[in-house]
């Protein structure tokens, strides 16, 4: 494991039917399967940027970035530059969002009532938000507020405004103390910036308790590159090491969207480069 694993109205009839499918079991795969309006949080991030551009290409869907500030966010997605964050360096290729509307969304400071007016209308909400190391000083409030604080304000907001599926983008060793891996390499590097993966689990399990659909994706090492292996995807709590391109991990939240067999669960993905890239059918097949 290494640094990089840190950090990326419609008709009223219709959604109310889609809010009555979800009160009852097994439902919510259904209605994240029919989903025509997707919103990405934290779309001018590594990964969320990635994501907004494969939905915008993929068609038949109305796609939203939701952004601090759409008129920078406008510029930095339109152009290639260098990002750095914290020990990582990443060249970040120009986003072609031609077909996305950006709509302002600021988890650390929006309040839910306005978190959920900007919802309104999506059937699936895909949080890829997460803080950036920067001030050594700021961190864990930092990332209280983004990855702990912010994503359950997306929740509350995504009931709110009847959103029917939630894909967050989260890490793997989010649950280290759980499993034994609290003093492993991984997740001691990566939760010295801001208790950064104890502020993820505190998410992951108000989402999880939230009664809506939904999928965590919890990837490894995060790298800008193209895949250089196979997809593998395990269960959650059972990887402690290993790198990804965030080109699969959009890909894979993309498909938690629309596969019903990514409903309510948790799925820990790297790469393997000794194995071919699986069909997306079998993605979740096994989780």
């Amino acid at each position: 494991m290494s640094i990089r694993m840190l950090c990326e109205f419609r008709e009223l009839p219709r959604r109310a039917l889609l809010a009555a499918l979800f009160t009852v079991e097994g439902a919510g795969a259904a209605g994240a399967a029919e989903a025509k309006t997707v919103l990405v949080a934290g779309a001018t991030g590594q990964t969320g940027r990635r994501i907004v551009e494969r939905l915008a290409k993929q068609g038949g869907l109305a796609v939203i970035g939701g952004v601090r500030d759409v008129t920078k966010a406008k510029s930095e997605l339109g152009k290639s530059s260098i990002a750095i964050r914290g020990a990582m360096v990443d060249e970040v290729k120009a986003v072609d969002t031609k077909g996305v509307e950006l709509k302002t969304l600021d988890v650390a400071k929006d309040a839910v009532d306005t978190l959920a007016a900007t919802l309104t209308g999506t059937d699936a909400l895909i949080i890829a938000t997460g803080f950036v190391p920067g001030n050594p000083f700021a961190m864990n409030a930092e990332a209280h507020a983004v990855d702990n604080l912010g994503t359950k304000a997306l929740v509350d907001a995504a009931k709110k405004s009847g959103v029917s599926k939630i894909v967050l983008v989260s890490s793997i060793l989010t649950n280290g103390r759980g499993w034994g891996q609290e003093n492993s390499p991984g997740f001691q590097v990566t939760n010295a910036f801001g208790q950064v993966l104890d502020e993820k689990l505190e998410a992951e399990k108000y989402l999880r308790a939230s009664g809506i659909d939904y999928t965590i994706v919890r990837p490894g090492g995060l790298k800008a590159s193209a895949p250089a292996g196979g997809l593998v995807v395990s269960k959650e709590d059972t990887l402690n090491s290993g790198e990804i391109s965030r080109d699969l991990v959009a890909d894979v939240s993309i498909a938690a969207v629309f596969d019903s067999k990514a409903s309510n669960k948790v799925v820990e993905i790297i790469e393997d480069e000794n194995i071919q890239q699986p069909s997306k059918d079998k993605w979740f097949a096994s989780i």
